[in-house]
């Protein structure tokens, strides 16, 4: 899917006020697409217009693993070179490489809120990922249609996960955990021990 640029956005990047953009679009200068009430121009006519070459295409690669466990056995190093593979292959330019070590139902994970700041801020074209679950256990779609809105692909490498069953255990672990906390309180004795018992399950030990 070709990035589409808002009216706002190309004159920003112009220099010139929306107006100017608008009339190069009712006289055809500059050919955009309907969509709703909103003119959008693909960054191919925008190239067009500037007289450019297309610019190489921005990836971020985003890997995840959710134990320190497997980063130590090397999941997670496998999984970015696999995608930097894949990447190359592509022809892509790979300006970040993000990671996280914890479970795709944690909501504010520190690699995850640093890729919404480069999305939100058109720092690259796409992100790939090995799996769907790699990126977020479930509102998968929700999430990829977000990062759309802003212009920026997600590509999943592979479409059949291979079975993670560890990650299934310690993301029971981490649901439990939280409703636990919901119900009790988090600084309750029944939930520290609650929280005690439901880590031993996936100890290293």
């Amino acid at each position: 899917m070709e990035r589409l640029y808002r009216v706002s956005e190309v004159a920003r990047m112009l220099n010139v006020s929306t107006v100017a953009v608008r009339k190069w679009i009712k006289s055809g200068k500059l050919r955009a697409r309907r969509i709703g009430k909103l003119w959008m121009i693909p960054e191919s006519e925008l190239m067009r217009f500037l007289g450019e070459k297309p610019r190489e295409i921005r990836a971020v690669i985003y890997a995840r693993v959710s134990s320190y466990k497997q980063k130590r056995d090397g999941n997670l190093d496998r999984q970015i070179e696999r995608l930097r593979n894949y990447c190359s292959a592509k022809g892509y330019k790979v300006v970040d490489i993000i990671t996280d070590v914890t479970s795709g139902l944690k909501e504010d994970r520190n690699g995850l809120q640093k890729l919404f700041d480069i999305v939100e801020n058109h720092q690259a074209d796409v992100v790939v990922v090995e799996f769907r679950d790699r990126l977020t256990r479930f509102g998968f779609d929700y999430l990829k249609r977000y990062f759309e809105s802003h212009g920026v692909k997600v590509e999943v490498v592979e479409e059949t996960e291979k079975g993670y069953m560890e990650e299934l255990i310690e993301d029971f672990v981490a649901i439990v955990i939280s409703f636990a906390g919901r119900i009790y309180g988090k600084r309750s004795q029944k939930f520290r021990k609650i929280k005690k018992v439901m880590e031993e399950v996936t100890s290293d030990d």
